[in-house]
């Protein structure tokens, strides 16, 4: 049930614990309590809600900045990523593999907000040899949902 409950609130963390528990054939008791564990055990982390934000009046720019660093003896790259993500400009953080180290995700109002902090914080880290930023030009679809239901998909539907 965990990974069928897991999947379901994944795709719609809105979902009312009565549907889920008839989704699964479980009481809704079960399901609340279900759902205190998983939080409890940091399985689930978090609910968020995904806004397109090119259809509202707020400026956002999203920037995605690979970072090259030495691992800390001892410690590998968990201490350079934690002084990281503890800056609160820092949306995300993950270690990654290929020619950078760790992806670190920003999101500010314009591209000298997210210039300042990468010259004047990120690269200023004593572990930090070199980075490279990428901005977010257009989000097409993001966290398994399409932004613009507008643009269709156009592949071929091939059968058997």
């Amino acid at each position: 049930m965990r990974e069928e409950l897991l999947s379901l609130i994944e795709k719609n963390s809105r979902i009312d614990t009565k549907d889920l528990a008839v989704m699964l054939g479980k009481s809704e008791l079960d399901i609340i309590n279900e759902l205190q564990k998983l939080e409890d055990e940091k399985i689930i982390c978090g609910y968020h809600t995904l806004i397109n934000w090119e259809k509202t009046s707020l400026d956002k720019v999203t920037a995605l900045i690979e970072v090259k660093v030495t691992p800390q003896r001892g410690q590998g790259f968990d201490r350079i990523a934690s002084r990281i993500f503890n800056y609160p400009e820092v949306r995300d953080v993950y270690l990654i593999s290929g020619g950078f180290d760790l992806l670190v995700t920003l999101e500010e109002k314009s591209l000298k907000e997210i210039a300042r902090f990468v010259s004047e914080k990120l690269s200023t880290l004593d572990s930090i040899l070199s980075t490279a930023t990428h901005f977010i030009l257009k989000k097409y679809k993001d966290h398994g949902t399409i932004i613009d239901e507008q643009i269709k998909d156009e592949r071929e539907i091939i059968t058997p």
